[in-house]
């Protein structure tokens, strides 16, 4: 007679698959981390030991000279400033934008609503890489702007400039649709008796549903942040100015003649990680709450 663990006793059966879980997800949660630890450690050895083998997880001596290495190197602090603005304005814009078209989307009943907000979807399954040509001829020929005649031809528009980055992104398809989500949820009756008090579409909006959706706007701050600071195809393309450049720029000059300098190169990447690490510790809790909310209702 076969015997299977839940039927000896209910109680082992569930502890057993627990315990499985949690070896299962410690295995998986310790197979993504090593990578980084490797990086931490990298950073801080010595660069004969960098590629010793056997592999030396713990060197010998530690040292900071890969991290001097990384901003003597390169402008490091600039490119910090570059990407830190970048993205904060990104931030700004993309959750203003966002939210004010999804609340438009969830709560207003105009004419061709689930028509538009169905051709938004179809626009997020569409690759970053195939409209990068449309958008770069798009911001070099604007009109009066970079040099550019009324026909936005004789200069170089937007390019070269931090608004070629920041205006194509303003409001990301990703936030509309997240932010629509996350107004579903949220009941209309306030809206209707705003209505009946007089005020006015926009102040119901900034007055009355975005102070509700702070868990929301933390989570989608988080992602567009996290983009923003880790584009690099993009600037790439837009800025010649190594002034101008972004610290996720300023890696690649760790590479060269088909060789990477790994010591300086992880200090600086580890260096680029830390915003986006405090920034997701102090917004951790609305994070959650986020995503526990948002996609409520279709």
């Amino acid at each position: 007679m076969k015997l299977s663990v839940s039927s000896i006793h209910p109680g082992y059966g569930r502890a057993l698959r627990t315990a499985v879980f949690y070896i299962v997800a410690f295995c998986v949660s310790m197979a993504m981390f090593l990578p980084f630890l490797w990086s931490v450690l990298t950073s801080l050895k010595p660069d004969d030991e960098i590629f010793a083998f056997p592999i030396r997880w713990l060197p010998s001596r530690i040292t900071f000279e890969h991290y001097s290495a990384a901003f003597s190197t390169v402008p490091f602090l600039r490119y910090f400033g570059n990407s830190f603005f970048l993205a904060v304005m990104g931030v700004l814009t993309n959750l203003f934008f966002g939210s004010l078209s999804g609340y438009a989307f969830a709560k207003l009943n105009f004419k061709l609503n689930k028509p538009i907000f169905r051709v938004l979807l179809a626009a997020m399954m569409i690759p970053g890489v195939v409209t990068m040509i449309p958008s770069f001829y798009v911001l070099m020929h604007l009109p009066f702007f970079g040099g550019n005649d009324w026909s936005g031809s004789g200069g170089h528009g937007l390019i070269n400039s931090f608004l070629a980055i920041i205006l194509p992104g303003a409001s990301g398809t990703f936030a509309v649709f997240f932010m629509r989500q996350f107004f579903l949820t949220l009941p209309s009756d306030m809206m209707e008796m705003a209505r009946i008090e007089g005020a006015g579409e926009f102040r119901i909006f900034l007055r009355i549903y975005l102070p509700l959706t702070k868990p929301a706007l933390a989570t989608l701050g988080i992602f567009t942040f996290q983009a923003g600071w880790n584009s690099f195809l993009w600037p790439m393309i837009v800025l010649n100015d190594p002034l101008k450049h972004t610290i996720q720029m300023g890696l690649q000059a760790f590479s060269y003649n088909h060789q990477t300098d790994f010591g300086p190169m992880m200090a600086g990447a580890l260096v680029a990680i830390l915003p986006i690490l405090i920034l997701f510790v102090l917004l951790q809790r609305y994070f959650v709450q986020g995503i526990a909310f948002s996609g409520v209702k279709g």
